[in-house]
């Protein structure tokens, strides 16, 4: 059996945005992308001319992980929240460092990236889209 989590973000229309972003900051790999456009027509439910551009679901590889993202559909409620976070590990305080920096960029560092009692760095920061991302260096440094 196999089983895997994998976190699944819902954007208020910046789907697109937050996807081009973690590509930079992150070095993403867009490994599928369908818009509302892009998929069957169904003539019971018409699409609006504002969500064909929406993202409907889209998959990137962050080194060994996958993230997914969709818009809400036009109509839909979006809440941001901070009940879902994301950790991203590594064993490199230098390439955590500019990974956290890069986050940081329009967002709101919510603890400082710093040797902790548990790891020699770690900080929490909310990006610009509102996700909220713990980096974290794991080992002896």
């Amino acid at each position: 059996m196999t089983l895997r989590l994998t976190p699944y973000l819902m954007m208020n229309g910046n789907a697109k945005e937050a996807i081009e972003f973690y590509e930079k900051t992150l070095d993403a790999k867009i490994l599928f992308n369908q818009t509302f456009g892009e998929m069957p027509e169904n003539p019971e439910f018409p699409l609006p001319a504002e969500a064909k551009n929406l993202v409907s679901h889209a998959m990137v590889k962050i080194g060994e992980s996958d993230l997914m993202f969709s818009d809400t559909f036009p109509g839909q409620s979006h809440q941001s929240g901070s009940q879902v976070t994301i950790c991203i590990t590594t064993d490199d305080k230098e390439r955590a460092k500019q990974i956290f920096d890069a986050l940081q960029q329009g967002g709101q560092v919510t603890m400082p990236m710093q040797e902790t009692f548990f790891s020699p760095g770690y900080g929490v920061v909310i990006d610009k889209f509102g996700v909220t991302f713990q980096v974290f260096v794991e080992g002896k440094q």
